[in-house]
This record gives C-alpha cells, sequence and structure tokens, in this order.
C-alpha cells in the first residue's frame, strides 16, 4: 500500500473540502481539486494538469493509459505546456523543458463561489543560465470551466528572448470518426503529416473531420475552435487570448510515438493547441511579459 507522503510546505496549501494534496501516480506530488460544479487533477511536474471533469459528463481531457509518470519524463495527456521553444531542438527535450520540470505551487485560493485557482512558478534549473532571467508563471483556475495562463516576464536588463509556447491540450472524444471542428473554416494551414514537410494548403469552407493521421498548424489564427462529439453528446469550446497559432493533432496509427501511447487510443482523443509557434514565434524584449490563456468549456449538444 502506497504511503501518502506530503512535505509541510505543500499541505498548508490545501483547502478543505477544496484542494488536497496526494501521492498521484508514480508517487509524483498531486493537487487534487473539487468545486461544486467539477474537479481537477494538476502534477507538480510539469505544472501539468491532467483532469478536469465536469459533474455528470464525463472527462474533459484525454489521459493515455500507457502515460509515464516518472521525474523528468513527460506525461501523456492532458495539458503539457510546451515552453520555451515548441517541437524538437538538437540536444534539448521535445517541447521544451518546461514539461519536465518540478514547478512549485506557490498560492491556492477558494472563491465563495467555490472556483478554485492555483498559482504556479517554474524555479531556476541547472543548466538554464541562458533563460534564467525569464520569469514563468502558471494559473490554473477550475470552476465549471477551465481556465489556464502561462505568463512569462522578461526580467534580463538588455536581453531579448526569442521563444514560443503552447499548451498542447489533449480532449476526450467518444470517436473520432463522429467529431466535427468548426472554427477554423477557410483558415490555410502549414501540413506536418507524414511526408508533408509543413507544406501550405488552402483551408477549406467545411468542418474539419479527422479521417487520418493529422498535424496542422494554423498561423495567424486567433479563432475560437469548437469539437462538435456527437458520440459524447456534447461540444468543448477552446478559447484563446494572445495566441496567434492553432495546432490540430492526431497520430493516427500511422504516427510513430513512444510507448506512452496506444495507436489504438487515436480513436478516444484529438489535440487543438494554442499558441505562439513557428512563425507566430514571441520576441520578448527586457520588462515586457506574455501572458497566453485558454478557457475550456463544454455543453451537451
Amino acid at each position: 500500500m502506497q504511503i501518502n507522503i506530503v512535505p509541510e510546505k505543500l499541505r498548508r496549501l490545501e483547502i478543505p473540502g477544496r484542494i488536497e494534496m496526494v501521492n498521484g501516480c508514480g508517487g509524483l506530488p498531486l493537487v487534487k481539486v473539487r468545486t461544486p460544479r467539477s474537479a481537477a487533477e494538476v502534477y507538480l511536474l510539469g505544472a501539468h494538469v491532467a483532469g478536469f471533469q465536469k459533474n455528470g459528463e464525463p472527462p474533459l481531457l484525454f489521459m493515455s493509459a500507457k502515460s509515464c509518470f516518472a521525474p523528468g519524463k513527460a506525461i501523456r495527456g492532458g495539458v503539457p505546456i510546451c515552453f520555451p521553444w515548441f517541437g524538437n531542438r538538437e540536444g534539448e527535450p521535445s517541447h521544451g523543458f518546461a514539461r519536465i520540470a518540478d514547478w512549485e505551487l506557490v498560492k491556492t485560493a477558494a472563491a465563495p463561489d467555490g472556483t478554485v485557482t492555483l498559482h504556479f512558478a517554474l524555479p531556476q534549473l541547472p543548466g538554464r543560465a541562458t533563460w534564467q532571467s525569464l520569469r514563468t508563471e502558471f494559473v490554473v483556475t477550475v470552476s465549471e470551466t477551465l481556465t489556464v495562463e502561462l505568463t512569462a516576464t522578461n526580467d534580463a536588463c538588455g536581453e531579448t528572448f526569442e521563444l514560443e509556447n503552447c499548451l498542447h491540450t489533449y480532449f476526450q472524444i467518444g470517436d473520432i470518426g463522429q467529431i466535427s471542428l468548426t472554427g477554423l473554416q477557410g483558415a490555410a494551414f502549414d501540413d506536418f503529416a507524414a511526408g508533408a514537410n509543413g507544406a501550405r494548403r488552402p483551408g477549406s469552407d467545411a468542418a474539419l473531420k479527422i479521417t487520418q493521421e493529422t498535424n496542422r498548424v494554423y498561423p495567424d489564427n486567433i479563432s475560437t475552435v469548437e469539437i462538435h462529439d456527437a458520440s459524447l453528446k456534447r461540444t468543448i469550446r477552446v478559447e484563446k487570448f494572445n495566441s496567434q497559432s492553432t495546432v490540430v493533432w492526431n497520430p493516427w496509427t500511422t504516427q510513430k510515438l513512444p510507448d506512452d501511447f496506444d495507436p489504438a487510443e487515436h480513436a478516444q482523443m484529438v489535440c487543438v493547441e494554442s499558441g505562439n509557434v513557428k512563425q507566430n514565434r514571441l520576441s520578448l524584449a527586457p520588462g515586457t511579459a506574455a501572458a497566453l490563456k485558454v478557457v475550456l468549456s463544454s455543453a451537451a449538444i
């Protein structure tokens, strides 16, 4: 039987009936949240939102059944934080180091209506001196909706940071063959699916249906996206702020992935990611900040 040992400094941030600190999968520190309308789970590893569920609904977020839960390993599913770069970089962790770092939970709060807010900070990391002047914070707000906000502030005296940010959100769906995505009609995209190498494709006036490996980056796009799920009879709404890029991803059974994802799971997930990547990467001058915010909600259809 696993013994629940939580450091006292985390125990002090608990709020009875709202916030509980426990050992999650793999013994990793986990924040469990309960509101009158929903529940959520957030790991300190990666400040990773691993679960959100409204009362009476299926989970909003997909989690791979084979996900790793180990120090220094990315969690597969939920809301990974891709920062301060997106994609691969020679000799570096894929999608940046933020999603495999241990974040600090610095503040918690519960409003009279039951809404819970968690404030995380990315500490200074060994071997990351280049980024030590970049102050990075992540705020998770849990109510009937899930709101996540990633803020980076350049505290350097004279250095400008070139960076990318993305909230790589995995959504739980009933059947990939019974969903459609709206909000991106007519928008051109860069196609990174097998063999496409980022080729620019024209947009379509039709709602997007996923019928094969899909890896699209929609640049210069601020649109709200809705996922219409006929199987689960709900619509998921992805509303974003200060985001110029939208990514839609499903690996199907053709994209080679690590062992933390079973190809059969592609039928129960789709990623709609919000951020500023590739041509929309950010240039953060000294004394300035960039705040990426996403509000996730759902409604029955």
